[in-house]
């Protein structure tokens, strides 16, 4: 099994059951009472940027860290759930089995894992793979509609950091464009129309930089669209000497969901999601709205059809001087994270896994061959 300490597929922390992937760099873990990515961080730092839920979880399955959204995101009707229907859907309120690993392949560690969705008609099938010796990982998620007809649907990666981790100098940055505050009245939600990072504060309309969260979380919720190929989101604390990255296909996931939490003046968690809607009302409002900036709120999936999603996440240390990320971009098997404010001659590049971290304006590079599975 090569170098990697690789832990049994199911083990217990704090009465849970885990699964848990253990890399030369990285560890990564799933509770498998709800499927939720409970903790990614490098073996060197300690720090989970994905602390959150956690505290608030009993013996039960439970939304934690990075939790899947499945069939739909936030709201449910009051019919839906009288039957039993919870808000985010059932992904992360089942129980997860998994099918095998993990187990070494390729200079990863690969593991699968599966969940049904009773009330959804759904099936849910995850491979995940940590890079054995990166702080890297990949995920393909197929979702099989098990009924007889076909319906509309939604599915959003919600990862949430927290303290740790957050504190009132975390930045947050994408290369979303176009958005609206997400609880702006309908049927006109997306007016006014903002550019990202801005936002509007609901109650005064006073301009906000959601690249941060101090004592203020108003506006909670905006979505954000994208006009690229590729979108990306990082989350770094220079004091922490830490960033954690999404990257995905705006193909598959269009929509950019910022959602902010504070509490007595201090940020306690961050919600980096990217999904397919970006309007968290119940299904019935999303079919009269159908579309913002002529970007569909849902999706469809036929009786029997199978659909698969990838993203995938990464972690590097960061310098204390570090302001935020630039750009991040995959070219020619490196993934190559760019710092705010950089010089057109930067020198030479930085490998955030290897090398020593002391210019907050070098380009922190990983080399991965390729972002998804394939």
């Amino acid at each position: 099994l090569g170098s990697a300490n690789l832990v049994v597929a199911e083990t217990t922390v704090k009465g849970r059951p885990v699964l848990i992937l253990d890399g030369e760099r990285a560890q990564l873990v799933i509770d498998l009472k709800g499927g939720s990515i409970a903790s990614f961080h490098l073996n060197s730092h300690g720090v989970n940027p994905l602390e959150w839920g956690r505290e608030r979880a009993d013996l039960g399955p439970s939304a934690m860290g990075h939790f899947l959204c499945l069939d739909r995101w936030a709201s449910v009707s009051q019919a839906e759930a009288a039957n039993g229907m919870p808000g985010h859907g059932e992904a992360s309120a089942v129980e997860w089995r998994v099918l095998r690993g993990p187990e070494s392949r390729d200079g990863f560690i690969e593991a699968e894992m599966t969940a049904s969705l009773p009330l959804a008609g759904f099936e849910v099938r995850r491979l995940i793979r940590l890079a054995v010796d990166r702080a890297f990982f990949a995920v393909r998620e197929e979702v099989e509609n098990t009924g007889k007809l076909g319906r509309i649907y939604n599915m959003v990666q919600h990862p949430t950091i927290g303290p740790p981790f957050l504190d009132e100098t975390t930045v947050v940055d994408a290369n979303a464009r176009k958005g609206y505050m997400a609880y702006s009245p309908m049927p006109n939600p997306e007016k006014p129309t903002v550019f990202w990072p801005e936002a509007r504060k609901l109650a005064s309309g006073e301009e906000v930089d959601m690249r941060y969260l101090k004592d203020d979380d108003d506006p909670t919720n905006a979505g954000y669209s994208f006009d690229t190929e590729y979108a990306w989101i990082t989350a770094s604390t220079a004091n922490k000497g830490l960033l954690i990255g999404y990257i995905w296909k705006t193909a598959e996931y269009p929509w950019l969901n910022i959602w902010r939490s504070s509490k007595e003046g201090n940020p306690i968690a961050r919600g980096l999601e990217f999904g397919t809607t970006s309007l968290p009302l119940t299904p019935e409002a999303l079919v009269a709205k159908g579309k913002i900036f002529d970007i569909p709120l849902f999706e469809f999936i036929d009786a029997g059809q199978t659909i698969a999603k990838d993203y995938a996440a990464f972690l590097f240390e960061v310098p204390s001087g570090y302001e935020g990320t630039e750009q991040v971009a995959h070219d020619d098997g490196r993934l190559i994270v760019r710092p705010r404010g950089t010089r057109s001659d930067r020198g030479r590049a930085l490998d955030a896994v290897d090398g020593d971290i002391d210019r907050a304006d070098a380009d922190l590079v990983m080399e991965i061959s390729g972002l998804f599975i394939d």
